[in-house]
């Protein structure tokens, strides 16, 4: 691809589908203006997203150059200039605002994101810990953009899930990040905080996160109709809502292959990559989509 649309790391964009988590579970999937309002907030997220990236990497690119793979991304190895890079970022921003100024709250939960990386950037994913938090809280908007696009009621257990499961892969990367980087110099002065994660906490907090996800997804599925459907008078009276415990094998497959993935085979750096390589997980996410779908509009 060009340089300037690789900048854009458009593989990376499959973040943005926890937008359509509070349509899935709306039961509203499948009518036009419900779909077409989380559309158009997954599309504004898009280019939010790359707009952030443009602006990461135009702050990075000194200490990008000292990295192994990331010496070769377009703005680090001198392919899009910088003035390109700030012109497009101020771009995609725009055109983000506009897609959701008619989608409810979503534009709210645009500018809340914007904000948390213009914080994160420079400054929050160099302090341990709190850099993944403000990944976590970044899926968070995402999820909340999709509820508030459609307006219908956000369900705290599917919040929480998300939360947990952003916070484990945040980890499972700082831990893979630690493992691909033997020299430690040049682990510090590419990310100073990776020198923090390099210690047996990081796996125990991995384990703690993956923990949470399963027993909180499991409760969840375990709770009764009227719960599960955050509300949704049309999915209340539904009893096979509560066939959502049929979910629960993919779960627990995919939290272990990804353990698997990040500890056996010394992956997880890039989890947009495995999410679209790897086709044990490929096959458990198509298998929990088409389990959850069947059993919330099958009735």
């Amino acid at each position: 691809m060009p340089p300037i649309v690789r900048s854009l790391r458009l593989r990376q964009w499959t973040k943005n589908v926890v937008v359509f988590i509070g349509l899935a579970y709306s039961g509203h999937a499948l009518e036009h203006d419900y779909l077409h309002s989380s559309l158009m907030t997954f599309l504004a997220f898009c280019l939010a997203s790359s707009a952030v990236y443009l602006i990461n990497d135009v702050l990075d690119r000194d200490r990008d150059r000292e990295h192994p793979s990331k010496r070769l991304r377009p703005i680090a190895s001198g392919e899009v200039s910088v003035a390109a890079a700030l012109g497009l970022s101020a771009l995609l921003a725009t055109a983000a605002f506009w897609l959701t100024c008619n989608q409810g709250n979503a534009s709210l939960a645009i500018a809340l994101y914007f904000g948390l990386q213009l914080l994160y950037s420079p400054w929050l994913k160099h302090v341990y810990l709190v850099d993944v938090f403000c990944i976590a809280a970044g899926f968070s908007l995402r999820v909340l953009a999709g509820v508030w696009a459609i307006e219908i009621p956000a369900s705290p257990w599917l919040i929480a899930v998300t939360v947990q499961l952003a916070l484990f892969l945040a980890l499972c990367k700082r831990r893979a990040e630690v493992g691909a980087l033997t020299d430690g110099t040049v682990a510090t002065n590419q990310r100073p905080t990776l020198e923090s994660y390099n210690s047996p906490a990081t796996d125990l907090m991995v384990v703690i996160m993956a923990a949470s996800v399963v027993i909180t997804y499991t409760l969840y599925t375990l709770l009764p109709a009227k719960v599960i459907a955050a509300g949704n008078p049309d999915l209340v009276s539904r009893a096979g809502m509560t066939g959502m415990v049929a979910t629960l094998p993919f779960v627990y497959f995919g939290i272990m292959r990804y353990l698997h993935l990040v500890y056996g085979k010394g992956k997880g750096e890039r989890p947009e990559r495995l999410a679209t390589m790897d086709l044990h997980l490929i096959g458990c996410a198509v298998g929990f989509t088409a389990t959850a779908g069947f059993i919330i509009y099958s009735k």
